[in-house]
């Protein structure tokens, strides 16, 4: 998936993948080549995912000429392409004016439509615009367009793969020349003299024969980054692997060439160093190719959760359509064991839903008419007719995915440093292995060329600054990935590294640290009445009532109590006291003590239990029968399973937890001796919560604002950092930093967790790459490290480091 265009009044913004990086070096030009375009504002480039965020001024430049950019600076921008069968096209304007339309279209980087062929060539970005909108622009300009048929060709496999395989042939290929290289190289040591090495491997001519098309043919990528780097008055770690290969085997060639006609038996020829330097660098490259395509493979899975077809009834008749087709307002038919294909709202059926893959939850969730179904959960039992209310990148899985993107995309302010000292890497090893071959060949052996060149050629090699620029953008990818598979959603880089410095969190009461909504919690008769005939005739009542708290009663008798109820004869709402209704002959009242004074009821002997109640954060009711007390009943909103043990947890990592709330202070203590807060702060408005917040930050701590509301939104702002209950409001997750996913607190506590494993994970990386240069280095130029060692040292430490930040895909909380 490419990227994602998101534009505003005053600017854009463009993800663009970038295919040709070698190093962090790469990354870094590109970044300052965009940033000099006019209009640019902020450009980042991502080495691991190998894409680039540029937020620009669309007045003043545009996606073509940014990706003019990133091509001019050497490298190219790949694109998604789909052919389009386009009907109704009569001239060469219907042909231009299709394609300018389609030009126009966001994430559109180009379009050519062919008249004779009447089909159009699309590439585009898929993340931001699908095959259904191209289909749709088409026939906004009053022609018709159809996905063409891709007959047997199968879907285009996947950019990565491709370059992984044509990686492993050129490895394989420069493997089987090099070998005999490297035996002749091995068979000279004093202590391998036993090893047989056939004579004519010694023939000068045979090892320039297997040497130069290592060098040039294999190794041409090197040549062709190198150039394009210097060309922009640059460097990177192409520029290293040319330099240390070229003079190895520039020398081994020019001293071929000096033997003509001599009788000299034995040549100091280096090919087997540049050969097996290119192959070791090449495996380098593949492993870690291969282990960045498994960083990316939370966002794989996640869009291995979209349905591939849809069940679609048009004009009375249903047809199968690829998922990309639906269009809102569709009807959409779900049947048994399938996947629902797009968000949408239930018109016909009945059935349950499993979807645990964006709550957690492994209970499927009842479905009936007029309740919304998200995309890519499964439909267990029942036919469903759903309304397509949002498809393509509308839909709730798309937005997870984009989020998950872009937090692996974005650069954690760790990633500056490694950036920094790449930029300024390369030239300063360049000036160190020339200072090398310089101190060697004029002091320490004067005069012998091969030896200071090899010296030097160790340097240039152990130097490349690969593994420092991978170090920090896989850790952010795997960290990331990992999180989202457990129902945390980090929205940036950023908020990945300050969440570790966390120490105070304020929860909001409802909807976060409690359910949300009320729920029975107290039957209590009284005198005679025995509990089913109490929760009969109190249940028949309330059943008419619309107010909240009466169909949690209802709620609570009939499911939690399996109590069956009859119909009223007769039933009244009085407003700001309660309800009266006769149920199989009896006048029912149920409401506050007004309402019993008003009728003249005593409640004297329940009263102190009611107000206990109270006291506890309940909201309690009085029941009489036919002028006489029956008893009380009480509904609260219940604090979550998971709430007393997710806030112990928290606690026990050492972080302060305050519970604040609009509501009032005995009621908010309530809760929060239930859930085993000690800070709660209460009767706050909804404006004021922001302030509470900063009050905190103003006493030096590092404030998350957990809460799932709109009124939550402006503190989850204002927090260092703002998390919000995945079953919470649009706009409170639109303003937080984190979404927990599964809607229980039990993940702030998990966000937090591998916030610091991520980080501890990105200083493992950085200290280990640093390490590898600030000690190879040295050691290269003293002399203790063969060129062909330097390469496989150099290789290793850019495996090293990714597979290191692979282990975060396998934490478990």
């Amino acid at each position: 998936m490419m990227g994602e265009y998101l534009m505003s009044a005053k600017t854009a913004e463009a993800t663009l993948p970038i295919a040709g990086m070698t190093c962090a070096a790469c990354a870094l030009r590109i970044e300052k080549g965009l940033k000099k375009l006019d209009g640019v504002e902020t450009a980042n480039v991502n080495l691991a995912l190998e894409k680039s965020a540029v937020v620009y001024d669309p007045t003043k430049t545009s996606v073509d000429e940014i990706r003019g950019k990133i091509e001019s600076l050497g490298y190219s921008v790949a694109a998604d392409k789909v052919e389009l069968s386009i009907t109704g096209m009569t001239c060469a304007a219907c042909a231009t004016r299709i394609e300018k339309g389609l030009n126009k279209l966001p994430g559109v980087l180009k379009a050519n439509v062919n008249l004779a062929l009447e089909t159009a060539s699309v590439e585009y970005d898929s993340s931001h615009v699908g095959v259904s909108d191209l289909i749709r622009q088409v026939e906004k300009l009053g022609y018709q367009a159809a996905r063409r048929d891709e007959g047997d060709s199968g879907a285009e496999q996947d950019r990565r793969t491709i370059e992984i395989k044509r990686q492993t042939r050129k490895f394989w290929v420069s493997a089987i020349l090099s070998l005999p290289l490297l035996w002749s190289m091995v068979s000279h040591f004093s202590f391998t003299s036993f090893i047989w090495l056939p004579e004519i491997l010694m023939n000068p001519w045979v090892q320039l024969a297997l040497a130069t098309p290592v060098q040039f043919v294999i190794g041409a990528q090197f040549y062709i980054g190198a150039y394009k780097a210097l060309r922009n008055k640059s460097a990177n770690m192409d520029v290293l692997v040319a330099l240390g290969t070229s003079a190895a085997y520039f020398y081994s060639l020019y001293v071929t060439i000096s033997s003509i006609g001599s009788h000299m038996q034995m040549l100091d020829l280096y090919f087997e160093t540049s050969a097996v330097l290119i192959t070791l660098i090449l495996l380098g490259k593949l492993f870690e190719a291969r282990a960045k395509g498994r960083s990316s493979e939370a966002i794989r899975k996640l869009m291995g959760l979209q349905a591939k077809t849809a069940s679609v009834i048009r004009d009375g008749v249903e047809i199968v359509i690829p998922v990309e087709e639906v269009r809102p307002g569709d009807l959409v038919q779900v049947k048994p064991g399938e996947k629902i294909p797009v968000d949408g709202v239930v018109l016909e059926g009945q059935s349950a839903v499993d979807e645990s893959m964006l709550t957690g939850e492994s209970i499927p969730v009842d479905k009936a008419a007029g309740d919304n179904v998200i995309g890519a959960t499964i439909n267990k039992n029942g036919v469903l007719k759903i309304k397509a209310t949002k498809v393509g990148k509308e839909t709730a899985l798309a937005q997870i995915i984009r989020v998950v993107e872009e937090a692996q995309g974005s650069k954690a302010p760790i990633q500056r440093m490694a950036d920094s000292i790449s930029g300024i890497f390369v030239p300063i090893v360049v000036g160190i292995a020339v200072l090398t071959f310089l101190i060697w060949f004029l002091l320490v052996i004067p005069g012998n060329f091969p030896e200071a060149l090899e010296k030097a050629i160790a340097v240039l090699v152990i130097a490349c600054p690969c593994a420092l620029g991978l170090a920090t953008p896989t850790s952010i990818m795997a960290g990331s990935g990992r999180a989202a598979e457990l129902g945390i959603l980090f929205k940036g880089g950023e908020h990945l590294e300050t969440a570790h410095h966390l120490d105070t969190i304020v929860l909001d009461k409802t909807g976060t640290v409690t359910k949300g909504e009320p729920e029975l919690t107290d039957v209590l008769p009284y005198a005679d009445f025995s509990k089913q005939i109490f929760l009969e005739l109190v249940g028949a009542a309330e059943k008419n009532s619309e107010h909240p708290l009466a169909q949690a009663i209802v709620k609570g008798i009939t499911e939690q109590e399996g109590v069956a109820l009859e119909n009223t004869t007769s039933f009244e709402a009085i407003p700001g006291y309660g309800i009266r209704a006769v149920v199989k002959g009896h006048e029912v009242l149920v409401g506050t003590r007004r309402l019993m004074e008003r009728d003249q009821i005593s409640f004297e002997p329940v009263a102190e239990q009611m107000l206990s109640l109270e006291k506890a954060g309940k909201t309690a009711m009085l029941a009489a029968v036919d002028g006489q007390l029956a008893g009380l009943i009480a509904v609260a909103d219940t604090i979550k399973p998971s709430s007393r043990k997710a806030i112990e947890r928290l606690k026990e990592m050492g972080m302060t937890v305050i519970m604040m709330t609009g509501d009032n202070r005995q009621t908010a203590e309530a809760i929060a001796r239930e859930a085993g807060i000690d800070h709660v702060i209460a009767e706050v408005l909804p404006e004021g919560k922001a302030t509470e917040v900063k009050k905190l930050q103003e006493q030096g701590k590092k404030v998350a604002m957990v809460g799932d509301g709109i009124n939550d939104a402006p503190a989850l702002a204002t927090a260092d950092i703002g998390m919000a209950i995945g079953t919470g409001t649009d706009v409170a997750m639109e303003a937080a930093d984190i979404t927990l996913m599964r809607g229980e607190l039990t993940s702030v506590a998990d966000a937090i967790v591998m916030s610091k494993r991520t980080i501890r994970n990105i200083k493992q990386n950085l200290f280990w790459a640093l390490a590898y240069n600030t000690l190879g280095i040295p050691v290269a130029a003293i002399g203790f490290l063969a060129p062909w060692l330097a390469g496989a040292a150099m290789a290793f430490s850019s495996v090293s480091v990714v597979l290191n930040a692979l282990r975060l895909q396998r934490v478990k909380l």
